[in-house]
């Protein structure tokens, strides 16, 4: 079986065939899936989504791209979410300096305070970080990001990035762009990063593998990565599932 660590199933880009495609994973292999909030209304609409699917999980927070939606009153409202008790993690929250709105200085000071919630609640970080790994890290560090623990998603960065997040006792969060010709950046950090640091995500509907670049990705595409990382690993497609299952549930504590 394979754990999706991070899905967006409320996206539009599911709503002609959201619920068959749902009900469909469980006979195809998928076994647990997290289906993430980046902002308030997908916050919301993951919840939900967690409540009808046994098999699926929510987080609860805004990306940074979305954070000047942000205020003290919507910040509690997610806080109130981490009790729902199929919540079980704050995300994907963190840096984005790819784009030049919300500008730095709001993306940081809602970065700070939704984990500054993660500690309050306990709950696991889901990590947004994008051209912003100095800022990433410094501000993860001083917040004491290591007590919570969490996912590096979408993890972009070289090899010595890996070893500090690492260092931190966060996952790798690995999807589709591993199987791209040109990602040889993040298949070294593949190569180097424990096996039981390693996390399989769609981040569906984007970043769909090869062959299906470019195409809607879903759960059902994970095949793909995990081959890809076995080949990497020099190890079985087996045992890569088997361990990032088990890497899944103990990232979201649900051992």
């Amino acid at each position: 079986m394979i754990f999706d660590t991070h899905a967006h199933y409320n996206d539009q880009a599911f709503d002609e065939d959201r619920e068959k495609l749902i009900q469909s994973l469980p006979e195809n292999g998928i076994g647990l899936v997290v289906n993430i909030g980046a902002d308030l209304e997908s916050t919301a609409e993951s919840v939900k989504l967690a409540e009808t699917y046994s098999y699926f999980y929510a987080s609860v927070g805004v990306h940074p791209s979305d954070s000047a939606e942000l205020s003290d009153e919507n910040l509690a409202w997610l806080k109130e979410c981490t009790n729902r008790k199929k919540v079980v993690a704050v995300g994907e929250i963190g840096l984005d300096y790819y784009w030049d709105e919300p500008d730095r200085n709001t993306q940081k000071i809602w970065f700070e305070r939704q984990m500054e919630m993660a500690r309050e609640v306990n709950l696991p970080m889901i990590i947004h970080s994008r051209d912003a790994a100095k800022d990433t890290l410094d501000m993860m560090k001083a917040a004491g990001a290591r007590e919570t623990g969490g996912v590096i998603h979408c993890f972009s960065y070289g090899v010595e990035m890996a070893r500090e997040f690492l260092n931190m006792g966060f996952y790798l969060g690995i999807g589709g762009v591993l199987t791209f010709k040109n990602a040889k950046k993040l298949k070294e950090v593949a190569e180097y990063a424990p096996l039981d640091r390693i996390v399989l995500e769609t981040d569906c509907p984007y970043m769909a593998p090869t062959p299906n670049r470019g195409k809607r990705n879903s759960s059902l595409n994970l095949p793909y990565v995990s081959k890809e990382l076995a080949r990497i690993k020099g190890l079985t497609v087996e045992e890569i599932e088997r361990v990032t299952f088990e890497n899944g549930k103990n990232l979201y504590r649900l051992t």
